[in-house]
């Protein structure tokens, strides 16, 4: 019996075989293909899968929070960018030396740099898990031109980051710069959010 078959005849009523539906959905399982993670190499594979051409984001681990303003200095002076910011205020971007920047109180709907700090980044799929709080707005990060994200820790794979984010806050997870292909076919960079995403893994994450 074909496949074809095994369905129509499933549709009209024919019997069904549970221990064979049963073999099936086990096959089906056993031959899930999503990519191996080392969880000894968490970093590596999440810079790997950041390389990959469709996520079109750009990386630079940094040593730790301190480090961030050099950091962004030096994104910024690459661009061609001034050396204005939003920095939401989570107490450990605060707690860093930004006196040579212009801190922006709320970010605008044209906003060129938006600093923010993910949950957790996913090595599995290279995605960043993006929690709301009153030290981490959403919508700023939404509205820049350039997203800067530091990462201060990765998990293996995606079910790794849901069991680690409590309830009931909302999160919301980011896999690459936006883009779309809905505007007579061509690909726009930045359709629904970002044009660039510049992901910062602290080191040891």
């Amino acid at each position: 019996m074909t496949a074809r078959e095994a369905i129509l005849g499933a549709l009209r009523g024919a019997p069904v075989d549970p221990a064979r539906l049963d073999a099936e959905a086990a096959a089906l399982v056993a031959r899930v293909e999503r990519p191996a993670v080392d969880p000894g190499a968490l970093l590596p594979a999440f810079l790997d899968r950041l390389a990959q051409p469709g996520l079109g984001a750009t990386v630079a681990p940094i040593a730790g929070f301190d480090a961030l303003p050099a950091v962004v200095v030096a994104y910024m002076a690459e661009h061609g960018l001034p050396r204005a910011l939003y920095l939401p205020p989570d107490p450990r971007l605060t707690a860093a030396d930004w006196r040579d920047f212009d801190l922006r109180p709320s970010s605008a709907p044209d906003e060129a740099v938006v600093v923010a700090v993910a949950r957790c980044g996913v090595a599995e799929t290279g995605s960043l898990v993006m929690e709301t709080a009153p030290a981490a707005p959403m919508l700023p990060n939404f509205l820049g031109l350039h997203h800067l994200v530091v990462v201060p820790r990765i998990v293996a794979y995606l079910e790794d980051a849901l069991r680690s984010i409590p309830t009931p806050r909302a999160h919301y997870w980011i896999t690459g710069v936006s883009g779309t292909t809905d505007i007579e076919g061509s690909y726009v960079r930045g359709a629904h959010g970002p044009r660039f995403l510049h992901v910062l893994p602290l080191d040891g994450a």
